[in-house]
């Protein structure tokens, strides 16, 4: 297994890009992209494989920077890139 690198070396984020959103490496891809992509059923190869600019390490980062907004370890960081929002009810969501 590879050696674990800190997502804050990977994850960036920058006012001008994305709308502040958490970017990896300063490109223009988000967290929630890869996140997204994962979520729709896409393997970690085949997101590589469409977007060859990213490694494993910057997918790995993805799932690491989210597990830490979930776990809420990230709020009380000045730098946090976590929103605060949560979502509505499973109920009342389209």
């Amino acid at each position: 297994m590879p050696a674990a690198v800190s997502y804050r070396k990977v994850i960036t984020l920058e006012a001008a890009k994305r709308g502040g959103r958490p970017c990896i490496r300063g490109l223009r891809v988000t967290v929630y992209d890869v996140l997204g992509y994962l979520a729709s059923g896409m393997s970690q190869e085949q997101i590589l494989r469409d977007l060859p600019y990213l490694t494993a390490e910057d997918i790995r980062a993805c799932l690491e920077y989210a597990a830490d907004c979930e776990h809420g370890l990230l709020a009380a960081d000045a730098g946090s890139f976590c929103s605060t929002k949560t979502l509505p009810p499973a109920s009342s969501r389209p």
